[in-house]
């Protein structure tokens, strides 16, 4: 027969048990690839910011919810999204209708292209790039769109990187004369390196927004956050915050739109 004090202690252990379950069900898991510029990074302190740290962190605080940043490649945040290793992938991901089919994505919130950044005395256009190896993020819309332009480019090589230092690192080495990537994080990166210059804006009409298993019920809970977010101004003011300016009233940023 079970003592008082064992019965006590059993308890004890199954009330704790529940409430770190009950914690854990309130943490979202979020992938994310660390070092994209500003949207997710390490600061000095080796603490998680950026622009999408900032407004899901918001978001979830919203919604009841704590955060838990968990860093994965760029290419991994699918599989980890849809295999439920994570809640919500962040890291400037472009909605698309060929990634529309496997995932789901909330409104988004902010507009974007493409573009091609150099070293000092590189190339200063696209067409420049004939005969010369270009670097792109892998499975990126940068990827994409250098792959589906690769016989008209005459690329002599796509090489794929899994984020932007290795890449920029490559660059400023002279191992790659160009990289495709983002227009945003680009020009936030090179504005202190003057031996790195973005020289063309590759025009590809984006728009990025948080992304979800196919069909979760957290995508519209979060699309529905997002909406308040920016009827408050409040991610305008992240974008005043991370880019020094004002968005136009036109773009994502600012505009309510509907889920994809």
């Amino acid at each position: 027969m079970l003592t008082n004090k064992l019965k006590s202690l059993i308890a004890a252990v199954a009330v704790s048990g529940a409430l770190a379950t009950m914690v854990q069900a309130d943490t979202w898991q979020v992938g994310a690839n660390i070092g994209n510029v500003p949207w997710e990074f390490q600061d000095d302190s080796g603490a998680y910011v950026g622009f999408e740290i900032d407004l899901v962190n918001e978001v979830a605080s919203r919604l009841g919810h704590d955060v838990e940043i968990v860093n994965i490649p760029f290419n991994g945040l699918f599989s980890a999204v849809q295999s439920g290793r994570v809640d919500i992938a962040i890291s400037s991901i472009t909605i698309t209708e060929e990634r529309l089919q496997s995932v789901s994505f909330a409104q988004p919130y902010y507009d974007s292209d493409q573009s091609l950044t150099v070293a000092e005395g590189g190339p200063s256009t696209v067409a420049e790039m004939k005969d010369k190896v270009v670097g792109v993020d892998t499975g990126s819309t940068g990827d994409m769109w250098a792959t589906a332009q690769n016989d008209a480019a005459g690329f002599a090589e796509i090489r794929r990187y899994e984020g932007l230092a290795p890449a920029m690192l490559d660059l400023g080495a002279g191992r790659i004369q160009g990289y495709i990537s983002d227009i945003p994080a680009l020009l936030y990166y090179v504005k202190d390196k003057p031996n790195l210059k973005v020289v063309a804006r590759i025009e590809t009409g984006e728009r990025y927004s948080m992304m979800f298993d196919k069909d979760a019920e957290l995508a519209m809970q979060v699309n529905d956050v997002l909406t308040v977010l920016k009827n408050e101004g409040m991610i305008a003011k992240l974008h005043e915050k991370w880019f020094g300016a004002t968005p136009e009233d036109t773009t994502s940023t600012v505009t309510v739109m509907d889920m994809p």
